[in-house]
């Protein structure tokens, strides 16, 4: 496996999933910042990230009383920057992107300007993948659970 990038699983929040498309590219600053492994970079973005999934999942809400049918993929990429550790950039992948474009406006909101903390003494790059559907059968808005 290159150091740089890696690939996990997926976690499920009701009916909201979660993968990291290519985990966070990383660039050597010269910083006294933290300074993280890949893996352990990744991973704290993706608990960062994770901390919004009810207003994910709210999205989804608004979408599916816009239009009952609504779901899909929003494929988000995004930078945290050196030192501050903030989320920015935000913006969704269009080719990888299936979602109607209200409920990928409003993920890209929810996750702008997040902050990873402690900051890292490198920029990551990241792609990230939310998946969104109504499990089959079911007329109830999706419920936020504990990863799996």
């Amino acid at each position: 496996m290159n150091t740089n990038t890696s690939t996990f699983g997926y976690w499920r929040h009701g009916m909201l999933r979660l993968s990291t498309l290519a985990a966070l590219a990383l660039v050597v600053g010269g910083c006294s910042f933290n300074a993280r492994s890949p893996d352990q970079y990744r991973d704290d973005t993706s608990n960062l990230l994770s901390s919004k999934s009810a207003e994910l999942n709210t999205c989804y809400d608004n979408a599916v009383k816009a239009e009952p049918t609504a779901a899909g993929k929003v494929t988000v990429q995004f930078t945290v920057e050196t030192k501050t550790g903030k989320i920015k950039d935000v913006a969704a992948d269009a080719s990888r992107t299936t979602a109607p474009p209200s409920l990928v406006s409003c993920v890209v909101t929810a996750l702008n300007g997040l902050v990873l903390a402690p900051p890292d003494q490198r920029d990551g790059k990241a792609t990230f993948e939310y998946e969104f559907a109504r499990p089959a059968g079911t007329a109830a808005a999706p419920v936020a659970a504990a990863p799996k």
